[in-house]
């Protein structure tokens, strides 16, 4: 038996919730920003992990010629 509720596609997350950026002075928005670069250099870690993860997977599983 299925539901349709699984059938649906989710809807999308949201991850991330910007602050008011005029409430911030010149040091908190660089300080942000440098912590926004943190963020996206670990979520490309985190992305070419799971590529390499996928891709090896793909070939422990490719049909043998």
């Amino acid at each position: 038996m299925t539901f349709p509720e699984e059938d649906s596609p989710r809807p999308a997350k949201k991850l991330f919730s910007p602050p008011v950026l005029d409430a911030l002075g010149v040091e908190e928005l660089t300080a942000y920003i440098t912590a926004l670069e943190e963020e996206i250099t670990r979520v490309r870690q985190a992305i070419a992990a799971k590529q390499a993860h996928a891709a090896a997977a793909a070939s422990f599983f490719k049909p043998k010629d």
